[in-house]
C-alpha cells in the first residue's frame, strides 16, 4: 500500500461521513470500514468503461449491502462516470442520481437494485451463469470475446438471508470461477454484535456448499486484499468468498460499535475522523492526487480493456462471421421470432391444461430463440417448463435448461441476474401457492423494469389432494397489486399461446403467467388481440346486454355456459374474459368504454381466489375468500360453489 492508495481511502472515508451527514440519512458504518475493499477492487482489478457503461465484456459489481450506496457512488464519480461533486451533495434527496439505495437504470454505472438483503449476491448468481454460457457459447481459441468477472461486495447481513444462501449453495454446485464475493466482515450488525444471532463458522459453511473461502485478518491492508482477489481470480472451477475482517465505522468515535451502522455521523465525531486520517482537505472537495490516481488506474486502465476487447471483435467478426452475427444479435437484444407457422394449436373443443401449453410453446420458443434460459424449483414434470439444449452445468456449460432445485427464492433471483447480465432472458417456473418464497425477485424485476419471466402451474383450488398448504387464493392479488407487473391467468390454449407470446416481446416489465393443472376446453372466442388488451368481450348475447359477466382463467368456460342459460330466459349478459388487469387499465378510456359501458352497472366477477382485486370492475363478486380444502377435483366445484347452475342463481339473487 502507498501513499496514494491511503490518500484515496480517507478521500472516501471523510467524503462518504460528509455526503451522508448533509442528506441526515445514510449508513456512514459501511463506507468507512469497507472503503479500502471497494478502492482496492476498482483501482487494481475491475475492467469498466464509463464512457460506455454498457459495455458488454465488463465485469459486473454488485453492492449487495445496498445501504453502502454512499461508497458506490462516490466509487463512479471518481472512476469517471456522470455522477457530479453535486450528485453526492444531493444524496437521499428528490430526484437526484443519488438514491438512498442503488437504483438500476437510474445511475449510470449501477449494475442493479439492491437493498433487500442477499438479492445482490443470487442475482450476481444469475450474472455468472450468464457469463459462463455466452463464453462457452461464443468464445473461440485466442477469441475470448465474452471473458469477464462478476464480483459482489455483501456484509454480515446478506450471508444471513435465506436467499444468498440458496444461491451461494446453487453457485458452488455449478462451479462459477468467476463469482467473487468480496464480505466485508465487522462483526456488527444492526441490533449489535453478530454473534447475537450468529455464530456459524463461515469458513466451513462455504468450503461445504463448494466454495473457495480466503481470508484477510486486516481490512486496511489493501496489499492483503489485492493478492486475495489474484488468489480468486486463479481458482477457475469455483467461487470465491473473500471474508475481509473490517471495523465499522473504522476512525469514527463509535467505531465498531452497532450505533455507527446507519445513522449519520455528527459534526463533532466528523471532526474527530478528519483528525484521526490526517485529512485536512476542505469539505466535498478531492485532492488531484486521488483524482489523477483514479484517472490511471480505473479510467484509462478500463478504457484500454475496453478498446483490445474492441480490436479483438473486430478480429473475430472476420474469422467467424456468422457467430459475430449472432454474438451482435445476443449482444443488442436483437432475437426476434420470424414466423409463427409451427407454434402448436389446439383445435377448438379440445381439452387440454394451460399447464401442458405453456411447456410446449415454451419448448417451441426455445427453439426459435436460443437467448433464453432457465428451468423450474423441481417441479419440471408438474410444471412442464424447462429450458433446451440439456441440463447447464460444468458437464453442459451449453444447457440452458437450469435445475435450480427447491430454492425459489434464489431461483427468481438468479432469473433477474441472468436477464440483468445482457444476451439472454431469464425465465423460471414453480407451483403458484409457493411463489410467495419469491416475491420479493419479482417485486425488485418490477423497480428495475426488468423483463425476466415467471410461470406458474396449479392456480386455484383445483389443485385438490394437496389441500390448503398448496392451493392458492391470495397470491393473484398479490401481484396484482405490484406496480408495473403484468399478470396473466389465461382460459384456455388460446390464451396462453398468446400469453406467452407477448410475455417474450416484452422488454421493461416482468410478467407472471398462471396456469391450470387441470384441463379447460379450449374455446372458439378466445385470441392474441383482445388478451394483448388486457380483456375482451368473449360472448356477445343475441340482444343487448342488460349485465356483465367478467372473469378469466378455468370460469371463463363456465361464465359463458351460465350466460347462455340466463339467454333462455331472455336475460342477455355478457361474457368479458379478463387475463390481465395490468393490461386493460393501460387501455384507452374508448376501448375500456367498449367491453365495459358504464352504463352496464349490473356486474358480477367470477374467480376461484380472492375477490379482492375484482371490485374494481364489479359491484358483485363471486370468489373464494377462505383457505381450500383437500379433496379430489371432481369434488371441487361443486363444493366452492364453482358450478353453472350455482353462479346462475348467484347472479339472478345479486343482479
Amino acid at each position: 500500500m502507498n501513499q496514494n492508495d491511503i490518500k484515496c481511502i480517507n478521500t472516501l472515508r471523510v467524503l462518504g461521513a460528509e455526503i451522508i451527514n448533509k442528506a441526515n440519512s445514510g449508513h456512514p458504518g459501511i463506507v468507512l470500514g469497507a472503503a479500502p475493499i471497494a478502492h482496492t477492487l476498482f483501482t487494481r482489478h475491475i475492467n469498466i468503461n464509463c464512457e460506455d457503461d454498457k459495455w458488454f465484456n465488463r465485469d459486473r459489481f454488485v453492492l449487495s449491502a445496498g445501504h453502502g450506496s454512499a461508497l458506490l457512488y462516490m466509487m463512479l464519480h471518481l472512476s469517471g462516470y456522470k455522477i457530479t461533486m453535486e450528485d453526492l451533495k444531493n444524496f437521499r434527496q428528490k430526484g437526484s442520481l443519488t438514491p438512498g439505495h442503488p437504483e438500476y437504470k437510474h445511475t449510470s454505472g449501477v449494475e442493479i437494485t439492491t437493498g433487500p438483503l442477499g438479492q445482490g449476491i443470487a442475482s450476481a448468481v444469475g450474472m455468472a451463469i450468464g457469463e459462463s454460457y455466452l463464453a462457452a457459447k461464443f468464445n473461440k481459441t485466442d477469441f475470448d470475446v465474452v471473458n469477464h468477472y462478476t464480483y459482489v461486495l455483501c456484509g454480515d447481513g446478506d450471508l444471513q438471508e435465506g436467499v444468498a444462501m440458496e444461491a451461494m449453495s446453487l453457485a458452488g454446485h455449478l462451479g462459477l470461477g468467476k463469482l467473487i464475493v468480496l464480505f466485508d466482515s465487522n462483526d456488527i450488525q444492526l441490533d449489535g454484535e453478530v454473534s447475537l444471532a450468529n455464530t456459524e463458522n463461515i469458513k466451513a459453511k462455504a468450503e461445504a456448499m463448494g466454495w473457495q473461502y480466503l481470508k484477510v485478518e486486516d481490512g486496511n491492508d489493501v496489499d492483503a486484499i489485492d493478492q486475495a482477489i489474484i488468489d480468486a481470480k486463479a481458482n477457475t472451477t469455483k467461487p470465491t468468498l473473500v471474508e475481509i475482517k473490517t471495523v465499522i465505522g473504522y476512525g469514527a468515535p463509535n467505531s465498531g460499535e452497532s450505533s455507527v451502522h446507519g445513522k449519520p455521523m455528527p459534526e463533532e465525531d466528523i471532526k474527530s475522523l478528519r483528525k484521526f486520517l490526517g485529512y485536512t482537505v476542505p469539505q466535498f472537495e478531492v485532492m488531484d492526487a486521488v483524482k489523477e490516481f483514479y484517472q490511471e488506474n480505473v479510467i484509462s486502465r478500463g478504457y484500454e480493456a475496453n478498446s483490445n476487447w474492441n480490436s479483438l471483435l473486430g478480429k473475430y467478426a472476420k474469422a467467424y462471421k456468422n457467430d459475430y452475427k449472432l454474438l451482435c444479435d445476443f449482444m443488442y437484444d436483437d432475437i426476434k421470432l420470424n414466423d409463427h407457422n409451427d407454434i402448436p394449436s389446439y383445435e377448438v373443443g379440445s381439452s387440454v391444461s394451460t399447464r401442458v401449453v405453456m411447456g410446449k410453446v415454451l419448448d417451441w420458443l426455445s427453439i426459435k430463440l436460443p437467448n433464453i434460459m432457465g428451468g423450474s424449483a423441481d417441479l419440471t414434470a408438474s410444471t412442464m417448463v424447462k429450458g433446451a439444449d440439456g441440463i447447464y452445468g460444468q458437464a453442459n456449460p451449453l444447457g440452458r435448461n437450469i435445475k435450480f432445485g427447491v430454492r425459489e427464492h434464489a431461483m427468481a433471483a438468479i432469473t433477474n441476474g441472468i436477464t440483468l447480465h445482457g444476451g439472454l432472458r431469464g425465465f423460471c417456473a414453480g407451483f403458484f401457492v409457493f411463489s410467495d418464497y419469491l416475491k420479493p425477485a419479482v417485486r425488485l424485476a418490477a423497480i428495475m423494469n426488468l423483463p425476466s419471466l415467471f410461470f406458474f402451474s396449479h392456480d386455484t383450488v383445483c389443485v385438490g389432494e394437496d389441500g390448503p398448504t398448496h392451493q392458492p387464493i391470495e397470491q393473484l392479488t398479490m401481484f396484482r397489486s405490484m406496480p408495473n407487473t403484468n399478470v396473466f391467468r389465461p382460459a384456455d390454449a388460446n390464451e396462453m399461446i398468446a400469453a406467452m407470446l407477448f410475455a417474450f416481446e416484452q422488454k421493461e416489465t416482468p410478467t407472471v403467467i398462471v396456469s391450470t393443472r387441470q384441463n379447460l376446453p379450449t374455446l372458439e372466442c378466445t385470441n392474441y388481440d383482445g388478451l394483448s388488451k388486457g380483456a375482451y368481450i368473449a360472448y356477445e348475447p343475441k340482444n343487448a346486454p342488460s349485465a356483465i359477466l367478467v372473469t378469466c382463467g378455468s370460469e371463463l368456460s363456465l361464465c359463458i355456459e351460465v350466460a347462455k342459460k340466463l339467454a333462455e330466459e331472455k336475460k342477455y349478459v355478457r361474457v368479458v374474459s379478463m387475463p390481465s388487469m395490468y393490461l386493460f387499465d393501460k387501455q384507452s378510456e374508448e376501448y375500456k368504454e367498449s367491453v365495459l359501458p358504464k352504463k352496464l352497472t349490473k356486474r358480477m366477477a367470477v374467480e376461484m381466489g380472492s375477490s379482492m382485486p375484482w371490485y374494481k370492475y364489479a359491484s358483485v363478486v363471486y370468489g373464494i375468500d377462505t383457505f381450500g380444502a383437500s379433496m379430489p377435483l371432481k369434488y371441487i366445484h361443486e363444493a366452492y360453489g364453482f358450478t353453472v347452475e350455482n353462479i346462475y342463481n348467484e347472479f339472478k339473487k345479486n343482479l
